[in-house]
């Protein structure tokens, strides 16, 4: 991938994720071509987002069992939470605290179970959203497609000039080009970006300036048709510029299949959440949160799958679908189990896990004490606060010549005398 890598996207976090992921997708076409001699990208996402969900699914199996504890011991967290409502001292705030961790503990789990799905999940959606963009710079067979008519171009004269002004003409923005630089390889690579990036107006715009490349730049497009289509679409536009373009040409077909990207991606997120396990109703800001964001990243995907390219839009809809098959399977795993013998189980490996930081359940118990004994221990009385005064008062007139405490008695009476 050294040859290819001048263009892709080299953010500091997404960067990485984007190249792995290209890389895994290169794989995954390149065995396609060579074996199966299908070099379509669009089943490439299809594969991939399969093989990709399929070693996430560990993530999702645990995800799950958090959601069905979480179920059965929600009456016990509301009930602390209830005996604390409105209680704002620290003494109050620190046995909520202790209460609830007990009650976690209890049942084997951890608070922040239900966060590691979408920690996964968001970063792999975002870095698939600059490698789609970019295909040829991730996916070396795709970027052979180019080569000749890149070739082509970079030996006509004023090329440079030519696809700056087709660059601007076109607007392209999705890639980075810089047709200024002085390397080939890097002036190559961005060659072929442009030309990933052009609609068909900008393909017979090319036609126009590169007169002497009809033949080349024909084929090249037609290959590329070939390779980009799902259902007559090119998954690097998005369903908002295909139905602008089809409502334009009277391609009332594509503009029906552009509509139905985003709607199908709204259906399957939608029956996505509805067979995921709910947590009970309440107080818990965690489960309100939860519903929250249930009826929101539907709706999300709804609006977001108009402007991101088909190929995005593919890999949404096909992550849902193989997140319902595995719901599915999860839900009538689930309920063949026996939760208290599942609490057990965790138990054991909360206990485990105790015991290798050296930590025992009667240490935590003991600290646990302590600090609300800490927290709890009154102020002193009155009668004390007196013989304390009484006390350091003696210590005062017994204080030895020269020492500090004469020295501050002498201050002492110094500002008595001048006070009267």
């Amino acid at each position: 991938m050294s040859d290819i890598i001048l263009t892709a996207y080299d953010g500091a976090i997404l960067g990485p994720i984007a190249k792995l992921l290209g890389f895994i997708m290169n794989i995954i076409y390149t065995f396609m071509v060579d074996v199966i001699g299908v070099g379509n990208i669009s089943i490439t996402i299809i594969v991939f987002t399969i093989i990709i969900y399929t070693l996430m699914f560990p993530i999702t199996y645990k995800q799950q069992k958090f959601s069905k504890l979480t179920q059965k011991m929600q009456p016990e967290l509301q009930k602390v939470q209830k005996k604390y409502q409105g209680k704002r001292d620290a003494v109050s705030v620190q046995a909520l605290q202790d209460e609830t961790s007990a009650i976690y503990q209890k049942y084997g789990v951890s608070a922040a179970g239900s966060c590691g799905f979408m920690l996964i999940n968001m970063p792999i959606l975002f870095a698939l959203y600059r490698v789609f963009y970019n295909v040829p710079a991730y996916l070396g067979g795709v970027k052979a497609q180019f080569t000749d008519l890149v070739n082509g171009i970079m030996s006509t004269s004023g090329y440079q000039d030519i696809m700056t002004n087709l660059v601007q003409e076109l607007k392209i923005n999705t890639v980075r080009v810089d047709f200024s630089v002085t390397d080939k390889s890097a002036l190559a690579n961005y060659v072929t970006d442009a030309l990933y990036a052009m609609n068909s107006s900008g393909w017979d715009m090319l036609k126009e300036k590169f007169s002497g490349l009809t033949d080349l730049i024909t084929s090249t497009q037609s290959n590329l048709n070939d390779i980009n289509q799902f259902l007559g679409m090119n998954i690097s536009d998005s369903p908002l510029s295909i139905v602008r373009s089809g409502l334009s040409n009277g391609t009332y077909l594509l503009v029906i299949l552009a509509l139905l990207v985003p709607l199908t991606s709204y259906l399957t997120q939608i029956l996505n959440m509805k067979l995921m396990p709910q947590a009970a109703g309440g107080d818990d800001s965690m489960a309100s949160q939860m519903k929250m964001m249930n009826r929101i990243l539907p709706l999300f995907s709804l609006f977001f799958c108009f402007s991101i390219p088909v190929g995005l839009g593919v890999y949404w809809i096909i992550s849902a679908v193989v997140r319902i098959v595995q719901q599915i399977g999860l839900n009538k795993h689930f309920e063949k189990i026996n939760l208290d013998d599942m609490i057990k189980a965790n138990q054991e490996k909360a206990k485990k896990k105790r015991e290798k930081l050296g930590v025992t359940g009667s240490q935590m118990n003991s600290a646990a004490r302590v600090n609300a004994k800490k927290l709890q221990k009154p102020a002193i009385s009155e009668k004390e606060r007196e013989a304390i005064l009484e006390r350091a008062q003696s210590f005062r007139n017994h204080a030895k010549a020269g020492s500090m405490s004469e020295k501050a008695n002498l201050v002492k009476k110094f500002n008595e005398k001048n006070t009267k």
